[in-house]
């Protein structure tokens, strides 16, 4: 039994109305070939994505911590003593983040977490979407990685006003390289569940209508 997911029954209809409105073009194509080229138990999970998940969830704490202690040294730099040069100093080199305009301090904290709590909540939604063939899930999960992470993501290694490290950006980039390969692998594998739903639907529906034909003809051959 699938297990239970947090998505509103509202909320999982309007994202597979929206993945079957973008994957499915030519309905009597895919129904055609529903009859002649799907198996019954078709396994529809894609493995490099779920390898790609599950690498990107044991990378996240990482880059949780050090984006954590890049903005603490940031807040902490411009306060440094000149005479009191060390590691710390060399890794971030003078920063002061107190000079930064206001808004662009609270963007940065504003991004950090937001980051944070949408990336944990879209590898919970690629797990779910993609072991238990779930098209709302994956759905979710490719929406809030083009609309969420990856607009965030851009912004901190591309702005010039932002006080870029080389270890910091270091970590943007091979969280955005995770992001981009997992929405390549997570838009292919949605195609292929969408389709599979779409065809199995018209399977159903075949086997429906041939039923109840088959049950008008032999109520109509037992009257005659």
């Amino acid at each position: 039994m699938a297990a239970h997911t947090a998505l509103p029954p509202n909320l999982r209809r309007g994202l597979a109305a929206f993945s079957s409105s973008l994957f499915i073009n030519n309905k009597t194509q895919d129904s055609g070939a529903a009859h002649t080229s799907h198996p019954a138990h078709e396994v529809l999970a894609s493995l490099p994505l779920q390898m790609m998940l599950y690498f990107n969830a044991c990378y996240f704490p990482v880059w949780c911590l050090v984006e954590g202690v890049m903005l603490h040294l940031k807040g902490q730099g411009a306060g440094a003593g000149v005479g009191h040069r060390g590691w710390l100093d060399e890794a971030v080199p003078p920063l002061q983040f107190h000079l930064l305009p206001w808004h662009y301090q609270f963007l940065l904290v504003t991004a950090f977490l937001i980051l944070s709590l949408a990336e944990g909540s879209r590898l919970y939604l690629g797990y779910v979407g993609n072991l238990q063939e779930k098209v709302p899930e994956l759905a979710g999960f490719l929406l809030l990685s083009f609309l969420i992470q990856l607009p965030l993501l851009l912004f901190l290694l591309t702005d010039s006003q932002v006080i870029h490290v080389p270890l910091e950006v270091t970590m943007h980039c091979l969280l955005l390289a995770f992001l981009t390969a997992e929405m390549g692998a997570a838009f292919l594998a949605l195609r292929t569940m969408t389709r599979q739903l779409v065809a199995q639907f018209y399977l159903q529906d075949f086997k429906e209508g041939s039923g109840g034909q088959l049950a008008k003809t032999g109520g109509q051959v037992g009257e005659g």
